[in-house]
């Protein structure tokens, strides 16, 4: 499950060796410094997005970091923040949101329920969010043109929205792919069945990728997709048989499905870097992070991985009808009935389907160094293109 990768060892060597005895350390080993980060994706990494568009994240989302409901489905902080504070740089504000957004340091593009391919089916129905990634593109598009014709005014645009310049040398960060395995399942797929559309997901994924290069864009940074067969929500609603958990809890064909994806994306990653020879794109995989957390839980000091913190009801706590923060009329008041647990600090999974935000920064904080990436570099190189 967890990656090995045997030039990290002289990688990380010659890294501290350039910085250590040269005088004037090399350029492509200097860190970046990047004015913006832009981000794609769907839950995982959505600040705000489905809530500004569809109302926002009802309590107790948000409660152990901001307080209160933030746009975030989990009760902190996602990974995506984490990265923008690692960088010395604010909060993402979502796209989507009217209401005190700040675009001057990026801007985020991603909503809960986003896709790589557009559903054929409404958010009732399915739970998908209509902002796929190609929708997701046409924002970022239109946010690339309009945001400088405004800036060109002056006044307070001026420190709301970033530097012509920005685009070219912000990180582009990508999040997504989860919901389409997932959607296939839905439908009745075989596995089998899910398997065959990957190679369709991923050279979508790959054309709006050079899409933003053609905008600018010179440094990516791209989550693969993570173990869903160890996600409440995963284990609750798709048949399992009791010879399809592994040795951990997970249920093993959709976590299959979820490596398949993620060998074929490294693929599109690797052929990325012929076509693009100017940009620097690293491969990150969060996959196996998410299941060293799951797998190692109590020794990484969390409870039971499998028990969801806001929820109500259900084997895992999970129930689909209750999600988290779900109310129910009691005596003709509202009551909420699915509510957080006493200490999510403690906890992996928040509401089923997403991390709590002590899970996130575990996650980050073994990603953030490049010892899950390819190339092995860590956050504050991606700018530089390594070839290996």
């Amino acid at each position: 499950m967890e990656p090995r990768y045997p030039k990290l060892l002289c990688f990380s060597f010659a890294l501290v060796f350039s910085f250590t005895f040269l005088p004037n350390p090399v350029s492509p080993l200097s860190p970046c410094s990047f004015p913006a980060v832009f981000n794609f994706g769907d839950s995982n990494s959505d600040t705000g997005g489905l809530s500004a568009a569809f109302g926002q994240a009802p309590s107790p989302n948000g409660e152990t970091y901001f307080g209160a409901p933030a746009g975030r489905f989990s009760d902190g902080r996602l990974i995506i923040d984490f990265i923008a504070e690692s960088l010395g740089l604010p909060y993402l504000s979502a796209y989507l949101d009217a209401l005190g957004s700040n675009f001057s340091h990026g801007a985020n593009f991603a909503t809960a329920g986003s896709t790589i391919r557009p559903q054929n089916t409404t958010m009732a129905q399915s739970g998908y969010s209509p902002i796929s990634l190609n929708v997701q593109f046409v924002e970022f598009s239109d946010f690339r043109n309009r945001s400088q014709i405004f800036r060109n005014r002056g006044g307070v645009f001026q420190e709301l929205l970033p530097k012509e310049e920005d685009f070219a040398a912000a990180l582009y960060t990508f999040d997504i792919g989860q919901n389409d395995l997932t959607a296939g399942y839905k439908l009745n797929m075989t596995t089998e069945q899910v398997k065959a559309y990957v190679p369709d997901l991923l050279d979508s994924l790959s054309n709006i990728i050079k899409y933003v290069h053609a905008r600018g864009a010179r440094s990516f940074w791209i989550h693969n997709t993570g173990p869903v067969g160890c996600y409440p929500y995963v284990m609750d609603r798709f048949p399992i048989t009791a010879a399809q958990v592994d040795k951990h809890g997970c249920a093993s064909p959709y976590n299959e499905v979820a490596q398949y994806f993620n060998s074929r994306l490294k693929g599109a990653v690797a052929q990325l870097r012929k076509d693009l020879p100017e940009a620097a794109i690293t491969y990150v995989d969060v996959y196996s992070v998410k299941y060293r957390l799951i797998s190692q839980a109590r020794k990484q000091g969390f409870m039971d991985p499998f028990k969801v913190c806001c929820g109500h009801g259900g084997k895992y706590n999970y129930n689909q009808a209750f999600k988290c923060g779900a109310k129910i009329k009691v005596g003709g008041k509202e009551v909420v009935i699915s509510k957080s647990c006493e200490n999510p600090r403690v906890r992996i999974s928040w509401d089923g389907v997403h991390f709590t935000e002590a899970a996130n920064k575990w996650i980050f904080d073994r990603i953030v160094d490049g010892s899950f990436s390819d190339p092995p570099i860590p956050l504050r190189m991606a700018c530089h293109r390594v070839d290996h």
